[in-house]
């Protein structure tokens, strides 16, 4: 898409507060970035547009902060931008990606971005912009395969392979190679580590129709070190299990299931009753704050109008509400 500038205003973001990144809706282009500060209860929304006088692209993903700015995913763009967490102005860009899904940053001059119908992690330099090179994962058709969510024990990287995948991989971070790798259900959609250093992951089956079939989701337990499976519990059939997360000391779980679900890990079955009930809501994306452990979720009402954030307390309270941009789909906490 064209990058058209026009007029842009002078922001100064507060130190902490959460960015919502809305993916808006497919070749619309309408992709929007907003901002929330919870000691004010306030929301800027289309920041991304007002600080820089143009549009943020097609299907925004996600955002990342590392090395003191915001890395922000656009994948039908094939670009991510680098803003300043401040003035929101944008500080550099990387170009020519195939469909950039998150970033994650290994070191200063150093971070890899995982992308879908690739079967590249692509590395780039933060300080430069420019893309160093790839993770090339083995056994994976480029046409239909993606790599996904990231999360860090020591050298490793550890990568949930989603579209019509079935496996975890682990990347040596000094080598650029994907040294191990261990076989789940059918295409894992999230990926977490707990503070016992056990990897989770939920499968959401496919689909009827799939050319590599489809099962029941699952919620599965890894162990990092020796990569196996340690623990699978399962959905129901017909189940739409997504967006695993975690409390901030590690020991609890949350996902969405039509409603918001909870559960120790160390424990050995999957909760009878939801934390929050969906109530005929569209929960699109989940995250838990770093500070409060208040819990925020993203309604997308209907995938057209402005999408509604809720804000609940640990306990499933709901403390605030306001709109944001179309199809809320990512938190990034400053």
């Amino acid at each position: 898409m064209r990058w058209d500038y026009g007029g842009e205003e002078q922001f100064s973001c507060p130190p902490q507060g959460v960015f919502i990144v809305c993916e808006g809706n497919f070749q619309y282009g309408n992709a929007t970035l907003s901002f929330y500060d919870p000691t004010t209860d306030r929301v800027e929304n289309e920041v991304f547009f007002r600080a820089n006088g143009m549009k943020l692209g097609d299907v925004a993903q996600s955002m990342t902060i590392g090395e003191g700015r915001g890395w922000i995913a656009v994948n039908n763009s094939h670009a991510v931008f680098a803003i300043d967490l401040t003035t929101l102005r944008e500080t550099g860009r990387i170009q020519g990606l195939t469909s950039p899904r998150y970033i994650h940053f290994i070191s200063p001059e150093k971070a890899y971005i995982t992308q879908l119908w690739d079967n590249r992690i692509m590395i780039f330099n933060p300080r430069t912009y420019q893309i160093t090179g790839a993770v090339t994962v083995p056994d994976m058709d480029s046409s239909v395969g993606s790599t996904e969510r990231m999360v860090q024990r020591g050298k490793y990287v550890y990568c949930n392979c989603w579209s019509y995948q079935d496996r975890i991989i682990r990347i040596d971070s000094e080598t650029d190679l994907v040294d191990a790798q261990v076989t789940v259900g059918l295409q894992p959609n999230s990926l977490v580590i707990d503070a016992n250093g056990k990897l989770w992951t939920i499968t959401d089956g496919g689909y009827d129709g799939s050319p590599v079939g489809s099962e029941t989701p699952a919620l599965y337990r890894i162990d990092a070190a020796s990569m196996t499976v340690e623990c699978r519990l399962e959905f129901h059939p017909g189940d739409t299990p997504r967006n695993l997360t975690l409390s901030n000391d590690g020991q609890t779980l949350y996902w969405l299931n039509d409603d918001v679900w909870t559960m120790s890990v160390n424990s050995t079955s999957i909760p009878s009753d939801p934390l929050i009930p969906s109530r005929g809501t569209i929960y699109y994306a989940l995250s838990v704050s770093p500070e409060s452990d208040e819990i925020y979720l993203a309604d997308a009402i209907d995938y057209q109008q402005p999408g509604m954030i809720y804000r609940f307390s640990p306990s499933g309270e709901l403390l605030s509400r306001f709109y944001a941009g179309v199809t809320p789909a990512f938190f990034c906490w400053k």
